[in-house]
């Protein structure tokens, strides 16, 4: 037995209980979204017309439904293809061609301006003066009108019959909306011919036949547009048929005078009516063009039959009407096509909201496309790129709630679910994929182009079927969109202008879609850079062997390490002892005490760090482990412990061993030569951006977590410093910052405990001083490091020259390599020596790194002298 909709609301609506169980059981989110999108559309829809009541006062409601709606989240709007392009209007299709091919959709950049009001006044002056003019002409003398008074000696007039007609187009020519000026048309012609009733025709045209049609019937001067409009159907006639018919297809005016005795008259229509038709007076409406846009008729003279003058009169202002009634039309029709656009946009607006998942827009998709045109079922096929062959690797398959409720009761019956709604037609569907052609079945019973095999497996009947292909913006066919049967009190299929609608709709379909994909793609990806990372962090870090032997050792004191000297040599150590003098430091400045830091754990992050360094000439970890002995120096004999707080040293002893984390031998500008993908991620302090990330990265590897005891607030600002602390080793960044400290050293206005820009400059130029605090080694150690420089100078200008085929600058180019010590006697007076000066007026604990810079000067200056002389002899 097969239950009609109707017996099964029936059904639902006396079994209250069990429906709502089932609701609560079986509802889905988009069915329950479908009902709240379909209820606030009812809701909008008595909003407008309560609005639209008060369209013709002063007082007018928002002129769009955006503007009513401003901010609401856009809900699955269901609308009928028939209120956003009726049949008779023959807009173009959306979706055109531009100059290079592609599709394009164009929608308008404002909103259109709403209807002009009508102005009353003017219809109640007319109907004050309404004055049989030619059958009761005023008295003239002299050549002059002369006033004719009014019965109600209230007003008088002076009237002639171009200034009447004159006065009646300018009634009409600010309408915009084509059934009230049809209607104002059809009272002023009541007016002017003094004629019992009047009707009016319209020309529109469906599939290539013309018709006439009217909503406005037996208007006359004193009715309303509420009481003429038909209510239920137009009145629809073909040309040729009737009197309004054959005006329209031959354009000649009928003046009939008796219509019961002309064969062309139907008298069935008084017969119904009751209302006896005596004269007919019928005239094309013609637009500037000469084009007939519609039949205006009038009935029943109230005295006589309609004469000659008649249709003079009636001619003439007629021809005013057939510009305003064209104008009317194109105003319908943009302000369809700005709904039409509107309605799309907002489709779009949904499609986009999410597309973080496939299957998600998929659901909006078919969702909207059942719901916009009206459709039982709907399907997305989607091509396989990579294997051709393979067809449609996805399918997507969606049925109109109505169908939805069927087959679940069907499925109750028999105990089947599992069985496919929608058919995939691989015999259309694979015909619209390769060939990019739309396939629009409108009788699936008469196809004989396509087999429907499908139907008697699934257990429904295919009626009509719309099938578009659905492209990327490279025109390329992304799948299918395959929609199936129209609800029957939509039409029996699919027509054009569900195909335009449809059309456009693709096309950010399509953008959905490749949208959609990219994510996913990308989330792939950010996934297996994860696992990338993972696996690198994991060979970043320092096997706990190496870091719990470091642990279990014995640390020696830093006098035994000489770490309290300005004068280290970290060549007496080994590379193990210098993680365990890097341990001592951390300890004799209490930080593990202080921020309750595991001395296995620093142990792990010291090994790792070690780690992370490459082994090039010059910026290894050597270089990190001095630059932190500086520090370290700095603050314990220099004067630092009590202008710095254990914020501040924690960051500076942090910052000078990572400062150049996975350095590789090459500076800034030769990452940027090179367009290294750092240089495109960070443009300015590159490879400083680099050595932080670096340190960030090992900061949070798992058992390396030295800050992991800090709160929120703390671990940010210690971040913080050390940020800016390992930026600040940029050369580039010094020279902007070296000024302000000149110059607070100068004034002598320093306030470092309470001045925090001060303090910021100060931390900026103490890790430069560490980083280059080689050159106030002693002379045999800084000769040492001033080669090693050198020597990875070199070895980049050897890069930039041999395969960038650039000539290296000076300190870089190895022929030039016997200037090294005039070149390090430039980097003295211009970098090191200002800088150590400050520096040395700032703490007297500072100054013995100014003697030991002056003191190398000395070297250098003297190996200066004895290269020159030598070059001169």
């Amino acid at each position: 037995m097969v239950l009609d909709e109707h017996q099964i609301e029936a059904w639902l609506d006396d079994h209250p209980d069990f429906t709502f169980d089932y609701f609560l059981r079986k509802a889905t989110q988009s069915m329950i979204n479908t009902w709240l999108a379909d209820r606030v559309i009812r809701i909008a829809a008595d909003e407008r017309k309560i609005s639209d009541a008060f369209t013709t006062g002063d007082d007018r409601p928002p002129s769009s439904a955006s503007e009513a709606s401003a901010g609401r989240k856009t809900p699955i709007r269901k609308i009928s293809h028939e209120d956003i392009n009726p049949n008779y209007l023959p807009l173009k299709p959306m979706v055109s061609t531009n100059e290079q091919g592609s599709l394009s959709f164009y929608a308008p950049e404002n909103q259109s301006p709403p209807t002009p009001r009508r102005n009353n006044n003017l219809g109640r002056k007319l109907k004050a003066r309404r004055i049989s003019h030619w059958h009761n002409p005023p008295q003239i003398k002299n050549g002059t009108d002369v006033e004719v008074e009014e019965g109600d000696g209230n007003s008088t007039a002076v009237i002639d019959e171009r200034d009447m007609i004159m006065e009646l187009v300018m009634d009409i020519a600010m309408d915009l909306d084509v059934t009230s000026v049809s209607h104002r048309i059809l009272q002023n012609v009541s007016i002017l011919l003094e004629a019992d009733r009047c009707s009016l025709f319209l020309v529109r045209e469906k599939a290539g036949e013309k018709f006439l049609v009217s909503r406005l019937f037996d208007v006359n001067k004193e009715s309303t547009l509420e009481d003429n409009v038909v209510k239920q159907n137009e009145i629809r006639i073909k040309f040729g048929q009737g009197i309004a018919g054959l005006v329209a297809l031959t354009g000649n005016t009928l003046n009939i005078p008796d219509a019961y005795k002309d064969k062309r008259f139907n008298q069935n229509v008084d017969q119904k009516t009751g209302y006896k038709t005596k004269c007919i007076l019928c005239m094309p409406i013609k637009d500037q063009g000469k084009r007939i846009v519609g039949v205006a008729q009038v009935i029943n003279k109230n005295q006589g039959v309609f004469t000659l003058k008649d249709e003079k009169i009636f001619a003439s202002y007629l021809g005013f009407c057939g510009i305003a009634i064209h104008n009317a039309q194109i105003f319908e029709k943009i302000q369809l096509e700005n709904r039409r656009n509107e309605i799309l946009l907002d489709l779009a607006r949904c499609l986009f909201e999410e597309q973080s998942s496939l299957s998600i827009v998929m659901e909006t998709i078919l969702t909207h496309s059942t719901s916009l045109l009206s459709c039982e079922r709907a399907s997305v096929l989607l091509a396989d790129p990579a294997h051709p062959e393979n067809l449609f690797k996805k399918t997507f398959e969606h049925v109109s709630d109505q169908v939805a409720l069927e087959s679940k009761l069907e499925n109750l019956q028999n105990g089947n679910s599992n069985k496919r709604k929608v058919p995939f037609n691989i015999a259309i569907t694979s015909f619209v994929q390769q060939t990019g052609q739309i396939v629009n079945v409108r009788d699936a019973e008469k196809e004989t182009k396509f087999q429907f095999v499908e139907d008697e497996e699934l257990g429904f009947t295919t009626r009509s079927l719309l099938c578009i292909p659905i492209r990327d913006s490279l025109r390329q066919v992304l799948g299918v969109i395959q929609l199936v049967n129209k609800m029957p009190k939509a039409g029996p299929y699919f027509t054009q202008s569900d195909v335009q609608i449809l059309e456009a709709f693709a096309i950010f379909c399509g953008l959905g879609i490749s949208n959609t994909r990219m994510y996913e793609e990308t989330a792939r990806l950010a996934a297996k850079q994860q696992v990338i990372l993972e696996v690198l962090s994991y060979h970043a870090v320092a096997p706990p062997t190496e870091s719990l032997q470091l642990t279990q050792s014995e640390i020696p004191s830093a006098k035994s390490f000489d770490l309290l000297s300005y004068g280290f040599d970290d060549s007496l150590l080994s590379d193990y002892d210098t993680m365990r003098a890097t341990v001592r430091m951390f300890i004799d400045m209490n930080i593990p005490e202080k921020f309750h830091i595991n001395i296995g754990t620093l142990s792990r992050w010291v090994a790792s760090v070690k780690r992370n360094y490459r082994p090039v000439r010059y910026h290894n970890w050597r270089h990190a482990f001095n630059v932190c002995q500086s520090a370290f120096c700095m603050i314990k004999i220099g004067g630092l412990l009590n202008v710095f707080n254990d914020y501040e040293q924690l960051a500076l002893l942090i910052s000078c061993l990572s400062h150049d984390l996975d350095h590789r031998g090459t500076n800034n500008a030769f990452q940027a030569k090179i367009e290294h993908p750092l240089a495109r991620l960070y443009s300015t302090s590159t490879m400083e951006h680099h050595h932080y990330n670096q340190c960030l990265m090992l900061l949070q590897s798992d058992g390396c977590e030295i800050l992991s005891h800090l709160s929120s607030t703390e671990y940010a600002r210690v971040i913080k410093l050390v940020q800016h602390a390992i930026i600040s080793t940029d050369l580039a960044v010094y020279f902007k910052n070296r000024t302000a400290f000149f110059n607070i050293v100068k004034s002598g206005a320093r306030d470092w405990a309470n001045n925090e820009i001060q303090r910021d400059v100060l931390r900026s130029v103490v890790i430069t001083g560490c980083d280059i605090a080689g050159i106030t080694r002693p002379w045999s150690v800084q000769k040492k490091v001033a080669e090693q420089v050198a020597e990875e100078f070199f070895e980049q200008g050897d890069i930039e020259k041999n395969k960038l085929m650039q000539e290296p600058i000076d300190m870089m180019n190895r022929k030039l390599k016997h200037k090294l010590p005039n070149m390090q006697v430039g980097f003295i007076d211009s970098i090191c020596l200002p800088l150590y000066e400050a520096l040395s007026k700032t703490s007297k604990g500072l100054k013995p790194m100014l003697d030991g810079c002056l003191d190398n000067r000395r070297h250098w200056k003297e190996m200066s002298q004895k290269n020159e002389a030598g070059t001169s002899m």
